[in-house]
């Protein structure tokens, strides 16, 4: 692998090497969407399966991105690291809330924050997911362009995307 791999270059979840903008945390964009722990979601205890958090987390990504204006960067933002912890069951049938926070911006790079609550009153998983921006066929990471680098700093919380 060369040296300027997504792998390489980013920088891990929490923390900041050179180049992240130091911006106040409410200019940072955040969303919150509902979903539904559907019956494929459960396993065999009958509650859900870690792996539904990613889900949860990557359609939270999805709605965030296209409300900034930013669809375009599917398929041009790997995943470098993800990590979750699991507090509490979710049941099928049960309305889960994920919201999910830009903690930093960097050079090539976006950290996440995560968390996902159902309908009692405890959290049950909270994480981090970093990704770098690298096009599709890109061997290695490359710099925001500056007008994305503006909307992931400045663009502030998002409206929701709840259940009607």
């Amino acid at each position: 692998m060369n040296s300027h791999s997504p792998q390489q270059t980013s920088s891990p979840a929490g923390s900041c090497a050179a180049g992240c903008a130091d911006v106040p945390e409410q200019n940072l964009p955040s969303v919150v969407i509902e979903r539904r722990v559907e019956w494929p979601d459960t396993d065999a205890a009958g509650h859900y399966h870690h792996s539904t958090v990613v889900r949860w987390v990557e359609a939270a990504e999805a709605v965030l991105l296209r409300r900034l204006g930013l669809a375009h960067l599917f398929g041009s933002t790997p995943r470098v690291h993800f990590e979750a912890d699991y507090q509490a069951r979710l049941w099928f049938g049960e309305t889960v809330r994920t919201e999910l926070r830009i903690t930093k911006v960097g050079t090539s790079s976006l950290h996440y924050a995560f968390s996902v609550r159902g309908e009692g009153e405890g959290t049950a998983a909270t994480g981090r997911m970093s990704i770098v921006h690298s096009a599709a066929r890109a061997t290695g990471s490359t710099p925001w362009p500056d007008d994305v680098r503006e909307v992931l700093t400045k663009a502030g919380p998002q409206a929701p995307e709840l259940f009607a």
